[in-house]
């Protein structure tokens, strides 16, 4: 019998939808890891998937060594990629699943404002306009109001997804520049654990074996996700999947509600329909400049 060979660009749809389911299960077992310092979850996390980087270095028998003048980009991506998981965390203990989630989503758009100030890329009418869009759609999901609550940890899940956005552009810069990729991961989660690790002696929070478990759950779902989402990319350049990144907002809303009990409100959603289409619009756009560059050069 005759094997199907599975195009590429499917394989790349389901590694990233991989991706997101693991992100999503990432994020419920922050969750239900319960009352413990976000810091402290952010060192656990990291801990598993810096043991799984390193192998896969080692593995590979690739350098542990960083290419030159690459130490600074790697610094920045580091330092400020773990303010977000922190940020992200804080948001994940105190707002819906779904809208920690979405909030951290922003992250693509950050990436195209970044880009245009740090790399000075064109920034286009429409690519200005899809963040603009976005930007109003979070606003629906954070509700600024002085009585609002659960103001100060969706400003924390927005700020996390900002703090993402300038850690893919460094990233992006590194890729430019050759370094490697599993070194890029290694280094990040090795410098997120020193990071925490003095806040975690000073601050030692008591955790019992569930909680323990529920983080290590954590740390396996973000190294499955880092992996598969390394995969998607792989096989299919962004600007064929990127758009079915966004399918953890589906899992994630189905989580919160199967085990959390949580249910965003109509605010939360038409929010989240604005930041999807938003995201949509971006995909639709960039792979019509890209059939239009084809054809130029064919």
């Amino acid at each position: 019998m005759q094997s199907v060979s599975v195009p590429a660009k499917y394989k790349g749809i389901i590694f990233i939808i991989l991706s997101a389911f693991c992100f999503a299960f990432m994020n419920l077992f922050v969750r239900l890891s319960g009352d413990i310092p976000s810091m402290q979850k952010c060192f656990f996390r990291n801990f598993v998937a810096v043991f799984f980087a390193l192998g896969v270095l080692l593995k590979k028998k690739q350098s542990l060594k960083w290419k030159k003048g690459n130490f600074k980009w790697l610094f920045l991506r580091s330092a400020i990629g773990t303010l977000g998981i922190i940020c992200n965390f804080y948001a994940i203990d105190h707002i819906p699943l779904a809208d920690a989630s979405i909030l951290n989503k922003m992250s693509p758009f950050f990436v195209i404002v970044f880009s245009f100030f740090i790399l000075k890329e064109r920034l286009t009418f429409f690519q200005g306009a899809a963040v603009c869009i976005a930007f109003i759609g979070s606003l629906f999901i954070i509700k600024p109001s002085f009585q609002n609550v659960a103001l100060v940890p969706s400003a924390a899940g927005l700020l996390g997804g900002m703090a993402a956005g300038f850690a893919y552009t460094m990233v992006r810069i590194l890729g430019q520049k050759g370094e490697n990729g599993s070194l890029i991961v290694f280094f990040f989660s090795g410098f997120s654990c020193l990071a925490t690790l003095p806040n975690l002696i000073l601050n030692f929070y008591p955790m019992q074996w569930w909680q323990l478990l529920m983080l290590l759950g954590a740390g396996l779902s973000a190294t499955g996700g880092q992996f598969a989402i390394t995969a998607a990319y792989y096989h299919a350049p962004a600007r064929e999947i990127s758009v079915y990144d966004y399918s953890q907002i589906i899992f994630a809303t189905l989580l919160g509600l199967i085990f959390l009990g949580e249910l965003p409100d109509i605010y939360s959603f038409v929010g989240y329909v604005v930041i999807i289409l938003a995201a949509v619009l971006m995909f639709l756009y960039n792979n019509k400049k890209w059939i239009f560059r084809e054809k130029l050069t064919q």
